[in-house]
């Protein structure tokens, strides 16, 4: 993958070795960064490539995620991006969702983030530099039916992100979010292979298609770079146009 980004010298971690987490982690690496990455699949993390270091981590454990966090920064002699592509989801409807349906995805999506992303802030504010980005979705602000722990873990993560973002300003920390719109990766290949849904799908989307990990890396490196100093408790949606009908 091409890319002008140079990050050499800097120190990123990425949680979640799955489709847009892995093109992330190569786009960092390849622009000069040292990557550690963290996944509970200790295949998706062999399959990310040469120049990037895999750890296996539950990451729907608070104790996990601070030790994970700090192996990271051992290896890394430091932090200085951190991103959150971490997610699961299961679609149906809200009368059909059972409580520990709700319960793994708060834990897998919302959870993660509080946790992952307190242990990161404890590294970088003391430091006084840091770069926090989360992959959210255009689910935390559409109403997409059949979507609702999704939706809910997503909105939390915006408004997480919010908080701390204003918490951390002061000390040289940004925190935003990336937000996709309906993307292929792993999560959704069934669900785009059942009839007539992909079609239904990309007729929601202005740019007349749906989106690919790739389409991610721009926003989130940008996001992840010194040049976006001034820019913290956003949401950048990477969409296609979705949030706009």
């Amino acid at each position: 993958m091409r890319t002008t980004w140079d990050f050499a010298g800097t120190r990123a971690l990425v949680a979640g070795a799955g489709g847009i987490g892995a093109t992330v982690a190569r786009a960092l690496a390849e622009a000069g960064a040292a990557v550690v990455v963290l996944d509970v699949d200790k295949d998706k993390l062999d399959g990310i490539g040469a120049g990037v270091t895999g750890l296996v981590a539950d990451l729907t454990a608070a104790d996990a995620c601070r030790a994970a966090v700090d192996e990271a920064v051992r290896l890394l002699g430091g932090l200085d991006v951190f991103v959150h592509a971490v997610g699961a989801n299961d679609r149906r409807p809200v009368l059909e969702t059972r409580d520990e349906v709700w319960e793994r995805l708060l834990a897998v999506n919302l959870n993660s983030a509080f946790w992952l992303g307190r242990a990161a802030g404890a590294v970088m504010v003391p430091s006084g530099y840091g770069r926090i980005v989360y992959l959210s979705s255009v689910s935390g602000l559409l109403a997409h039916k059949d979507h609702a722990p999704y939706a809910a873990t997503k909105g939390g993560v915006n408004q997480l992100m919010r908080v701390m973002a204003r918490e951390w300003a002061a000390d040289g920390v940004t925190v935003n979010a990336v937000a996709p719109g309906y993307t292929e990766t792993d999560l959704t290949r069934d669900y785009l292979a059942r009839p007539g849904v992909r079609a239904s799908m990309e007729a929601l989307v202005p740019a007349g298609r749906l989106g690919r990990p790739e389409d991610l890396t721009g926003p989130v490196l940008f996001l992840a770079s010194a040049e976006s100093a001034f820019v913290t408790g956003q949401v950048l949606y990477a969409d296609g146009g979705r949030t706009l009908v």
